[in-house]
């Protein structure tokens, strides 16, 4: 299927009513407290509802938050599952093609990652390979159209810009509309492990590779592509998959700023890092990273800034991204808040903005598929999905502080 061709040139990815115990019934121990509707539970994991969007909040071993998620969301899984088959079906592909294709997926991924997978497997009616198909769904249902470099963009802001001076943090997820049915199986997650590490969130597609994380020590992480071919001369892990690893493992902005320098991708990639004191852009080759950061603001799209790259004039797909966003904080500074925040992510580019609202590159339509505003002092998530509405979760009950 040459799947892992495309990876390189696009820089990128019924539960049983009787497992759960409705929340007039009973409140497990352990349960977050939080004013969310908790919808059920299953083992030591809590199933809550923000609006329109499913937060599940995962407890213990990797393996048994793998289960926990499984049970969970075992009809969404199910259901992306079933659709991402059917549609690699019609396009040629025999099912144990992409099943074999599956199997490739976690030959190096951390054993936390593949516990998560196994975990997922023994509850939720699929099978591990199955569960790898599903990591990838969005990549591969990108699979049938040439794939315009544009995807994902940045910013943060902070000092002078913002209404307080806190640090207040963006990103939009920015990929073709072929990815738009994934819209409706999102899910915030928020993994508590038992073993000392820090708790995670992601936001991503019911067991799809998660590209927007949040840790419980306030350190966000994110990625957009770097706008370059540039695939390492041998094999190594996967490096969006490594950012589970750090953001379990590192607390604080030197320590992940350690860890990013210290690990060499399999693909060039632009990496996105804020903190409750800082923010930062990796810009990161297979051998070399540089970091930039502002006066109160740095931002991204898809090219690198750094004038010591000597590339070729990026996109304007890209420039026209991360000038607007510049351009909008400017206009707004001083009175930059989360609120102010997301009313800039939600102008669309053809308006002065930087999000895909639908708009056609290179013969196919593109959508900022999620976006997210992120407040790293108090843990306070707004998140969204292209044509769905913003919904506030404070992260730091989820977490468990």
């Amino acid at each position: 299927m040459k799947i892992f061709l495309l990876i390189l040139l696009l820089g990128i990815l019924v539960v049983p009513a009787a497992a759960f115990t409705l929340p007039q019934l009973s409140f497990p121990a352990g349960t977050p407290s939080t004013d969310l509707p908790l919808v059920a539970t299953f083992e030591g994991g809590q199933r809550y509802q923000a609006g329109e969007y499913p937060v599940i909040v995962l407890s213990g071993s990797y393996r048994e938050m793998g289960r926990q998620y499984g049970a969970l969301m075992k009809n969404e899984l199910n259901e992306e599952y079933t659709f991402i088959m059917d549609t690699l079906v019609s396009r040629g592909y025999t099912r144990d093609a992409v099943r074999a294709e599956g199997r490739t997926v976690p030959a190096y991924y951390p054993q936390r990652v593949k516990e998560i997978f196994s975990g997922m497997a023994e509850t939720s009616g699929l099978t591990e390979d199955d569960i790898a198909i599903l990591w990838f769904g969005p990549i591969f249902q990108v699979s049938a159209v040439p794939v315009v470099p544009a995807s994902c963009s940045y910013l943060a802001t902070w000092g002078n810009y913002t209404t307080d001076g806190s640090l207040v943090v963006s990103r939009n997820w920015d990929l073709p509309d072929l990815v738009q049915p994934f819209t409706k199986w999102y899910v915030l997650t928020v993994y508590r492990p038992t073993d000392g590490s820090n708790a995670v969130a992601t936001w991503s597609p019911a067991g799809a590779r998660p590209e927007t994380f949040m840790n419980s020590k306030g350190l966000f992480l994110a990625d957009d592509n770097a706008g370059i071919v540039d695939a390492a001369p041998e094999t190594r892990p996967e490096f969006i998959t490594e950012y589970f690893r750090l953001m379990f493992d590192y607390s604080d902005l030197k320590a992940l700023d350690a860890g990013i320098r210290g690990t060499a991708p399999d693909i060039a990639w632009i990496v996105d890092v804020a903190g409750p004191d800082g923010a930062y852009v990796y810009e990161k080759s297979t051998n070399r990273t540089l970091q930039r950061t502002g006066d109160g603001i740095v931002a991204a799209a898809n090219h690198f800034i750094d004038p010591s790259w000597n590339f070729a004039a990026p996109p304007e797909h890209s420039l026209s991204r991360y000038n607007n966003l510049l351009r909008q904080a400017d206009d707004a500074k001083g009175s930059i808040d989360a609120g102010k925040m997301m009313a800039i992510r939600d102008v669309c580019i053809e308006n002065g903005g930087s999000k895909f609202c639908h708009v056609d590159l290179g013969g196919n339509l593109y959508s900022s598929n999620h976006q997210v505003v992120y407040v790293p002092g108090t843990r306070t998530l707004w998140m969204n999905v292209m044509d769905k509405p913003w919904q506030k979760v404070e992260l730091a009950p989820l977490f468990g502080n």
